[in-house]
């Protein structure tokens, strides 16, 4: 096959966030990243809420949990990701933070941890100050993995916003952001050189 008939498959985006509480407004938020990577033409999946719950990350190695290999698989097959973390203490969750733990298990692979990944950021609080320094902190993650923070992260203060029954946020203006950033990861995914 040659370059003009060539075909990129379509930009694969992968969701992780969450809490262990069903219907969450962290998870709710993911979902709705997610819908809005699907409107800019991205195929999307997620590891989420129980789906997180993982033996605490022992980097000495053993066998993996089957929910953390399928969450690797996942993540090591996306061409995009976004994460969305309930602000616990002004930081991420420990089941959040423990996810991620394990990419260090693709520290190996042919695009290691989080590398050529436009990574969206979302952090869901009651209130700003706890959700600004939840978004930092898993910009932080992100860089530390090697992936690309979009240039625009979101804050999600549920004081002030939530979600409408189809999903969309109470608030224009952060979905809005919601968009802007579902858009930054699927672009970012575009550029980069097609994978099988």
């Amino acid at each position: 096959m040659d370059a003009g008939t060539h075909t990129r498959r379509p930009v694969r985006v992968l969701g992780i966030g969450g809490s262990t509480r069903p219907g969450s407004s962290s998870e709710r938020a993911l979902h709705a990243v997610l819908a809005a990577a699907e409107r800019h033409g991205a195929t999307v999946s997620s590891v989420s809420g129980a789906e997180l719950v993982l033996p605490m990350y022992d980097p000495t190695g053993g066998t993996l949990p089957a929910a953390a290999k399928r969450l690797l698989d996942a993540l090591a097959d996306a061409d995009g990701v976004v994460i969305a973390g309930p602000a616990y203490h002004g930081g991420t969750s420990g089941l959040l933070k423990n996810a991620l733990d394990y990419v260090e298990e693709l520290r190996g692979d042919a695009r290691p941890y989080l590398s050529d990944r436009a990574v969206g950021c979302l952090a869901v609080a009651q209130g700003w100050q706890s959700g600004v320094s939840t978004l930092g902190a898993l910009r932080t993650i992100v860089h530390a993995l090697r992936g690309w923070p979009t240039p625009l992260g979101v804050v999600l203060n549920t004081t002030e916003s939530g979600f409408t029954a189809d999903g969309s946020c109470t608030d224009p203006r952060v979905q809005e952001q919601i968009e802007l950033m579902a858009g930054q990861v699927v672009e970012f995914a575009r550029t980069r050189p097609s994978r099988p």
